[in-house]
């Protein structure tokens, strides 16, 4: 007698399951397994293997490709003690850049990153923090469920940090210098041990700062030159989503989840385009069985040259592209399942994930080393 696999990802389809070559854009995906030992694979359209880094810390997230090909990943720095259990899920601390044969260009280090690292191209990096609230300051800290805070009653802050290729401050933001703690509370049904719960940061053509707050539900424009929100989604626009990005025609594209989404009672994800200037959605793509496509955390969208968007359905390894008119025309499942080490996060999450934060498109000209050599 065989054993059924308990694992109900598992148990389907991986890899390539759908292809339209006349309508997907050409190019190679690129994607980081959270639970691997820090494998960062690049797949062809078939879904086949091109390319592979490994690094010696599992993925603190996700890899980007920079220009010219070197790439950006962000790893999870050894031996760090758990600041609050979901801590060893999503925190990083080591950020840095790699030729395609591996080798290690530049590194910067800092135990309280997490979620997000934006190597810039000038040789800096843009990310989120980490920075405690006790006492009067947590308590100042509204919504959320009573007695939830980390120990000690503290509340984990997010903060962002700038800094230069010599690793040098450049620029810093905290949360609690600038949040207004009625407008940006958290969701009644989330945690107090982190707010607001930063889990997307990047720099705008500006140079202001587009940044996602998942546990407030709101996206919005930080000012460089003085910290203070430019901008901010409506509420209800978005409900816990992630990874907002500027398009060239200065819209915002989000992967909105979709948890809580207020006056929906059946929950899915969708990707939405949101003008800037009215805040509405001009564009939106959910899947047609909109209860099908729902991942209730984590997930990114790329907005791709031919006008086609990728979309990572992150906690089921699901990558896939969709046309401007809601056509999907490439889909591909991660194959690659294992468990979290952690003895914190792996009692959240005990089975072994395939899971992913984002995933990449690139064309064949971004990867110009490649040569058709894996």
């Amino acid at each position: 007698m065989t054993a059924v696999d308990q694992n109900a990802r598992r148990r389907r389809p991986t890899g390539l399951i759908a292809l339209d070559e006349d309508a997907a854009y050409e190019g190679y995906t690129l994607f980081a397994p959270l639970t691997g030992s820090g494998e960062v694979y690049l797949v062809d359209l078939h879904g086949r293997p091109a390319h592979r880094w490994t690094f010696p810390f599992r993925p603190g997230r996700h890899a980007r490709l920079l220009p010219g090909g070197t790439l950006a990943y962000n790893g999870v720095l050894p031996g760090e003690d758990a600041l609050f259990p979901m801590w060893h899920k999503y925190r990083g601390g080591v950020m840095l850049r790699a030729a395609p044969d591996g080798t290690i260009l530049s590194e910067h280090r800092d135990p309280l990153q997490h979620h997000d690292a934006h190597h810039l191209d000038d040789g800096g990096i843009l990310y989120t923090g980490l920075e405690p609230l006790r006492g009067a300051d947590a308590a100042d800290v509204r919504g959320g469920v009573p007695g939830s805070e980390a120990d000690g009653g503290t509340v984990w802050a997010d903060t962002i940090r700038e800094i230069g290729p010599d690793g040098a401050e450049r620029w810093s933001w905290r949360a609690a210098d600038h949040l207004d703690r009625e407008t940006y509370a958290l969701h009644p049904a989330y945690a107090r041990e982190h707010w607001p719960l930063i889990n997307s940061v990047t720099p705008l053509a500006d140079g202001n700062i587009l940044a996602s707050l998942r546990s407030v539900s709101a996206v919005v424009v930080i000012s460089r030159a003085t910290g203070e929100i430019l901008w901010r989604t409506a509420p209800g626009t978005v409900s816990q989503q992630h990874a907002p990005t500027e398009l060239d025609n200065g819209n915002l594209l989000v992967f909105d989840n979709g948890v809580f989404r207020p006056h929906h009672d059946v929950p899915y994800s969708r990707v939405i385009e949101i003008e800037r200037d009215s805040g509405a959605v001009v564009w939106e793509y959910h899947d047609p069985a909109r209860e099908f496509f729902f991942a209730p955390f984590m997930g990114s969208a790329q907005r791709l040259p031919n006008g086609n968007t990728l979309v990572t359905d992150s906690p089921s390894g699901r990558l896939f592209e969709v046309t401007k008119d809601g056509y999907l025309c490439w889909e591909y499942v991660v194959p690659y399942f294992a468990g979290y080490r952690e003895s914190e996060v792996a009692g959240l999450f005990p089975s072994e994930p395939n899971a992913v934060f984002r995933s990449y498109r690139y064309a064949p000209a971004d990867v110009p080393w490649l040569g058709g050599a894996s």
